[in-house]
């Protein structure tokens, strides 16, 4: 049986051990991520070569091979927030109520109101203030679109009508500010819901799992055939570039993984690198006649 290849793999990451990815827990052998947008994937394998060599012209005489090394590396087109902690090692905390987001934010508005030496700003979602120990929320005056202040520092925040309102404090430039100026306002926004944030951390790396890529084989008679990779325990390397561009291409984000020796799920004698599965299609009953079309049942067709 001779076959080619031309398909992409669709690639489950398996826990090796029982983890946490963001809010989740995954127990030993529980999917954590299918990875299903790939753009290439590609399981690569070495070793090493050492020869005795002597004689005239000192030829090689023999060979020894070992230090075999096996790596998968996939290129995904699309990223999601459990991807990326699992590329780069980094932490994931999704947000609820006891872990909030304080997202930043900027907004420009000419919602600006001045009455009796006192300026109020209104913004469309709620600035998060903190403690009051740090400065949180910046006001600065626009002028065809540039900022030509320093930052002003509101005294309060309250609810508004038509979103949250900004009172500043009073200082001695303040008569700056007139009736619907435009000002970009710089603040955070704390989020309970719907938000995700990846900490990358010195001490933490790619971790440990259990792979299985499946793709489709074409034998010459045309027919495809599925194929599993399998890694039973493979090391996922920490390195990672983001690359940001308004021009090209989109950025892609590449896995690379180390594979090391362990059991497969079904075959504990014996430890591998690596292992590869083909179901022939050929296994499947062929269709053949056994009747002429006379003898068909017309009705039945």
């Amino acid at each position: 049986m001779k076959f080619g290849v031309r398909e992409i793999c669709d690639v489950v990451l398996k826990a090796k051990a029982a983890q946490k990815v963001g809010n989740k827990m995954f127990y030993k052998n529980e999917p954590v991520i299918y990875f299903d947008t790939l753009k290439t994937s590609t399981m690569e394998g070495a070793a090493t070569t050492s020869y005795a060599q002597g004689g005239r012209g000192n030829a090689r005489l023999m060979a020894w091979e070992g230090e075999r090394t096996i790596t998968f590396t996939m290129e995904d087109a699309l990223i999601s927030p459990a991807g990326f902690m699992i590329l780069s090692g980094a932490g994931l905390v999704e947000a609820d109520d006891d872990n909030t987001i304080k997202v930043h934010t900027t907004e420009q508005t000419d919602k600006v109101h001045v009455e009796s030496g006192k300026v109020t700003i209104t913004v469309k979602e709620k600035p998060f203030e903190g403690n009051g120990n740090e400065d949180l929320i910046y006001v600065m005056l626009l002028s065809n679109g540039e900022v030509v202040t320093e930052p002003y520092i509101p005294e309060s925040v309250a609810e508004g009508d038509d979103g949250f309102v900004l009172t500043l404090k009073s200082t001695d430039d303040i008569e700056k500010f007139h009736e619907n100026d435009v000002v970009l306002v710089d603040y955070y926004v704390e989020r309970s819901k719907g938000a995700s944030q990846i900490d990358i951390t010195p001490d933490k790396f790619g971790g440990n799992y259990y792979l299985e890529a499946s793709t489709l084989f074409r034998n010459t008679a045309g027919v495809d055939m599925p194929a599993e990779f399998i890694i039973p325990n493979c090391k996922i390397q920490s390195n990672f570039t983001f690359t940001m561009a308004s021009s090209g291409d989109p950025s892609t984000f590449t896995f690379t993984m180390d594979a090391f020796p362990d059991y497969t799920r079904f075959n504990k004698t014996k430890k591998v690198l690596a292992s590869i599965q083909i179901i022939d299609a050929g296994a499947a009953k062929d269709v053949v006649r056994d009747k002429t079309k006379s003898e068909l049942d017309v009705d039945s067709l």
